[in-house]
């Protein structure tokens, strides 16, 4: 199939379907390693399309621009890392949704670690193509959980914790041991850490918070 057949091929989806979700995914994929690893300067949409499998093309016709694509990508990140807490109310149990988006948080790091990297790096910069969805979209998301949290202590269900602080907390103690993991792993002398290290790493970090926010973690209370 030359080029111009393959956007052909493109064109004919009607931007939706399989076809259209396979090659946003492999573009996607491919976009967190080389950003990852060249940084957004650094970064080429020629080797994002080759390392995607599809032609420049239909990257852009896809994505638009380079820095489309790269903000796609990291609100991607952010809305994968955040999806557990979209839909919690005040009906449920702080201790379980604390302990879930803990847990969740750890798995997506160590299964993305170049995402988890790419979005510190982005915010170590100034977050300069962030702005608008961090005071937007992201601010709005961020107090709409605060809000359940602050209800949660009203009922004397946690204790009245900033939940904003908590959040943060939860977003940075749980990328830690991706966007840190040289420190890590050179400190406690490993080549790397292992899916015991993780969970142990994760049952720590869900006891010390919990107890921090006066909740008790289920295994501990179904001693």
């Amino acid at each position: 199939m030359t080029q111009r057949d393959a956007v052909v091929s493109v064109r004919t989806d009607n931007g939706s379907g399989a076809t259209r979700e396979r090659n946003e995914r492999e573009i996607l994929a491919a976009a967190e390693r080389v950003f990852a690893d060249h940084g957004y300067r650094g970064a080429s949409l020629a080797e994002i399309a080759a390392q995607a499998g599809l032609p420049k093309s239909n990257l852009l016709y896809y994505m638009g621009s380079k820095r489309g694509l790269y903000v796609r990508l990291l609100e991607r990140m952010m809305a994968r890392w955040n999806a557990l807490l979209d839909e919690i109310s005040v009906d449920d149990d702080p201790a379980e949704v604390l302990e879930a988006f803990i847990r969740s948080k750890m798995q997506l790091s160590r299964r993305h670690p170049e995402g988890s990297r790419l979005f510190a790096a982005e915010i170590l910069a100034g977050a300069p193509f962030l702005q608008e969805y961090l005071r937007g979209d992201l601010r709005d998301w961020v107090e709409a959980r605060a809000a359940i949290f602050r209800q949660w202590a009203e009922r004397g269900l946690m204790d009245p914790v900033d939940p904003v602080w908590l959040i943060f907390l939860i977003w940075s103690a749980t990328q830690h041991y991706a966007d840190f993991e040289a420190q890590v792993v050179g400190i406690t002398d490993r080549e790397s850490l292992s899916d015991s290290d993780v969970e142990s790493i994760t049952n720590f970090l869900t006891r010390v918070i919990l107890k921090g926010c006066g909740v008790e973690a289920r295994a501990e209370t179904e001693r």
